[in-house]
């Protein structure tokens, strides 16, 4: 009675994952069946296969959108990433639609943007570095610029920067801050807070009538270190002009002239840069530095809208010292996410 009780169970496909196997392989064959016995799943779907082309194609190629027209190319590079959440829809699709041609051409851009972005999805995080930096987009409307000055100071950071200060606010921003910072100095709408002795602090012209950025020398025990805060100008989505960059671009273009031309071997670059590594019309600054997100981060470390980020327009660049880790802070009263970075400093040279 008992071997014939077991074998009944047996028949009936058992329990738990014995019985669900059986079930999902059951699935799966008749899934198989019904593509090998459909001769038309090459012909079907070939709409769905040029758009997955296409896509690749766009991610691939994205430095050659042209900027003419409304700055297409850098609207694309802006928000490049996101392209990727049309690969499992086009998965799907295809799926849907049975098409065997359509799933093999969304191979294509999955593969593109894994070649691109997929160094991102690991942890590069180290534990070594001799400084910690910050910066962040406190917003000229900031409603409690007290507690926010208070919550990036709580990072950590030997040296924050911030940006959009108006003339209001920087006395509250500079009281907030004296307990932590001894140093501190404000140019037009940045300011830098350091922890180390500061000087050679002067204006950074980028070519927009006031100013928006600013360069410093922070004496840091490792050496000294050239520390670069900048807002660039904002940018716009119109529908009638696309996106609007020109202001943005010829700002970003004198910014990187001034680097450039920096003497020393360590160089920081900390701000809100209205643009992503991705965006070409960053070259002049993105070719001469690194990205610590990039080199050190652990994700795509979007800062941009703090409600729900979609693009890293705040920056932080190295040019001689070494990303060890890199990451964003919580949420302040502000629209933009802090960024924060530990770098190891490279040894001056004489």
């Amino acid at each position: 009675m008992a071997q014939q009780a077991y074998m009944t169970e047996t028949d009936n496909g058992g329990s738990g994952p014995e019985r669900r196997a059986p079930r999902l392989r059951r699935l799966l064959d008749r899934l198989a069946r019904g593509w090998r016995g459909d001769r038309r799943i090459w012909r079907r779907g070939l709409v769905l296969a040029v758009c997955a082309c296409l896509l690749a194609l766009v991610m691939l190629a994205h430095a050659h959108i042209p900027n003419r027209v409304g700055s297409l190319g850098s609207l694309v590079e802006t928000f490049l990433p996101w392209l990727g959440l049309t690969v499992p829809v086009l998965l799907l699709l295809a799926l849907v639609r049975r098409s065997a041609t359509a799933l093999i051409a969304t191979v294509l851009p999955a593969v593109v943007w894994l070649n691109l972005f997929g160094g991102l999805l690991t942890d590069k995080a180290g534990s070594g570095g001799d400084l910690t930096v910050a910066t962040h987009n406190v917003n000229a409307d900031n409603p409690d610029p007290s507690r926010t000055a208070r919550e990036v100071a709580a990072s950590g950071a030997d040296v924050l920067a911030l940006e959009e200060l108006t003339a209001t606010a920087a006395p509250t921003y500079e009281k907030a801050l004296q307990s932590t910072y001894k140093y501190h100095a404000v140019v037009g709408t940045v300011g830098l807070w350091s922890k180390y002795p500061m000087g050679g602090v002067e204006a950074v012209d980028i070519r927009l009538g006031w100013k928006r950025a600013m360069r410093a020398t922070v004496t840091t025990p490792a050496g000294p270190v050239a520390v670069y805060v900048a807002h660039l100008p904002s940018v716009r989505v119109k529908l009638e002009a696309g996106f609007t960059a020109r202001q943005r671009d010829k700002s970003a273009d004198a910014l990187g002239e001034a680097i450039a031309h920096e003497p020393l071997t360590n160089v920081v670059l900390l701000g809100d840069l209205n643009g992503t590594m991705n965006d070409r019309a960053l070259n002049g600054v993105t070719s001469q530095m690194r990205s610590t997100q990039g080199a050190a981060g652990s994700g795509f470390g979007f800062s941009w809208p703090a409600s729900f980020p979609m693009a890293r327009i705040d920056q932080i660049m190295v040019k001689g010292a070494e990303p060890e880790t890199s990451w964003t802070l919580p949420a302040t009263a502000s629209d933009h996410l802090p960024v924060a970075a530990r770098v190891k400093l490279a040894p001056p040279t004489d």
